[in-house]
Parts: C-alpha cells; sequence; structure tokens
C-alpha cells in the first residue's frame, strides 16, 4: 500500500517532521491540530468553543485533502488545558460529530505548544473500500 502525506504548509512540519494528515490504503490519520487560523494565528482567544469549531473545521480540511470527509472519521481524541471547561469542546464536538458518533475521549493536559492554545484534536478515519 502507498503511503501520502498532505501538508498543511506549516512551517513547522518539516522541522519537527510530521504531515498534518497521512494516508495509506483507506485509512487517514490526522495529526494534532490547533485552531490555528489562514494567518497562522490563533483563533478565538480564550474561548474554548471558538477553538474547538476551528480546530474541527481544520481536521475537516485536513481529511478533505486525503480524500476523506468527517462522516469517515471512527476515533477522535481531544486534549484541553481546562477539563472544567469540557463542554464548551464537547458542544463544538458534537455540532461536527453529533450523528457520526466516532469513538472519543477527551483528557486534560498541563499545556499544549502555545499558551493561547486551548484545545488540540487528532482524528482517524477508514474510507469505505
Amino acid at each position: 500500500m502507498a503511503r501520502q502525506n498532505f501538508s498543511s504548509g506549516a512551517p513547522w512540519e518539516p522541522v519537527v517532521g510530521y504531515s498534518r494528515a497521512v494516508r495509506v490504503g483507506n485509512v487517514v490519520a490526522v495529526s494534532g491540530t490547533t485552531a490555528t487560523g489562514p494567518d497562522g494565528k490563533i483563533v478565538g482567544a480564550g474561548d474554548l468553543y471558538a477553538q474547538a469549531v476551528q480546530t474541527l473545521r481544520n481536521i475537516e480540511k485536513a481529511l478533505e485533502s486525503a480524500g476523506a470527509r468527517l462522516t469517515d472519521v471512527v476515533r477522535t481524541r481531544m486534549y484541553v488545558t481546562d477539563i472544567s471547561r469540557w463542554e464548551d469542546a464537547g458542544r463544538a464536538h458534537g455540532e461536527f460529530f453529533g450523528k457520526i458518533r466516532p469513538a472519543t475521549s477527551m483528557v486534560e493536559v498541563s499545556r499544549l505548544i502555545s499558551p493561547e492554545m486551548l484545545i488540540e484534536i487528532e482524528a482517524d478515519a477508514v474510507l469505505e473500500d
């Protein structure tokens, strides 16, 4: 099976050595994704819900670049810096995945790579053969 790497164009991808998404066969894995806007800045400073929505939009874009859709997602992992605000992240996740209902987890982490980032989400998708 051929491996395809998909880049978001972020300058740190080659430095750190990762891809935004990787497709092997009918499986697509999307790397930890944050609320980075097109200008490279974090969208929704201080607003977990807004950051979750932007993050999920970025995941959707990464999936599409690899030939997948949100409906192909079977697993998500959410990392939040304040679990007491879980409902904000959960509400955004539900708006994107309420009917799809992938397996998921949400865990609190002490911090993300930038202090203004409140959430990071990973996604795994399996396409129909």
